[in-house]
C-alpha cells in the first residue's frame, strides 16, 4: 500500500509540475493571476467554507439522525459538489454568443434532475439499510439484536 501512495503521489506532484510550467510558458501573465487568484479563493472556499460546513452538519446529523447520518451526508456532499460544479454555468448562461456557447443547454433543470437522483439514491440505500437491519435473517440484525 505505501508503495502505490509513494507512485500516486509522484504522478500526482509530476502532473502539477507540468500543468505549472505549461501554464508559465503558454498563457499571458494577466490570465496566470487570474488563475493563482481563483485558486487561492478555491482554498479558502474549500477549507473554510465546505469542509467546516460539513463537519458541523455531521455533528448536527449524528445528534438528529444518528442511523441516516451517513446516508444524508453522503447526499448533501454530492449534491453541494453538483451545485458548486454547475452554479458557475448557471450564473454565466446567456453571456456567450449562441457560436460559443459551450453548453447549449438548461443546466438548471439538468442540475435539479441529478440532485433528486442523488437524494432518491441515498434514500433508497437508507431504506435498504433499514430493511437490512429489521430482518431477521440478516446477519446485522443478529449480530446487533441476538448478542
Amino acid at each position: 500500500m505505501r508503495t502505490w501512495r509513494i507512485v500516486l503521489g509522484g504522478l500526482g506532484v509530476g502532473a502539477a509540475t507540468f500543468g505549472v510550467i505549461e501554464m508559465v510558458a503558454h498563457v499571458p501573465a494577466q490570465s496566470v493571476l487570474r488563475v493563482a487568484i481563483w485558486l487561492a479563493a478555491a482554498l479558502i472556499i474549500h477549507d473554510a467554507v465546505w469542509s467546516a460546513g460539513l463537519i458541523g452538519l455531521g455533528a448536527l446529523l449524528s445528534r438528529a439522525a444518528p442511523r441516516g447520518r451517513r446516508y444524508l451526508q453522503a447526499g448533501l456532499i454530492v449534491g453541494g459538489s453538483l451545485v458548486a460544479i454547475a452554479w458557475p454555468m448557471i450564473y454565466l448562461a446567456g453571456r456567450q454568443p449562441v457560436s460559443k456557447a459551450i453548453l447549449l443547454q438548461n443546466v438548471g433543470a439538468n442540475l435539479a434532475l441529478l440532485v433528486g437522483v442523488v437524494a432518491a439514491v441515498s434514500a433508497a440505500a437508507y431504506a435498504w439499510r433499514v430493511i437490512g437491519d429489521s430482518n431477521p435473517g440478516s446477519r446485522r440484525f443478529r449480530r446487533n439484536h441476538c448478542a
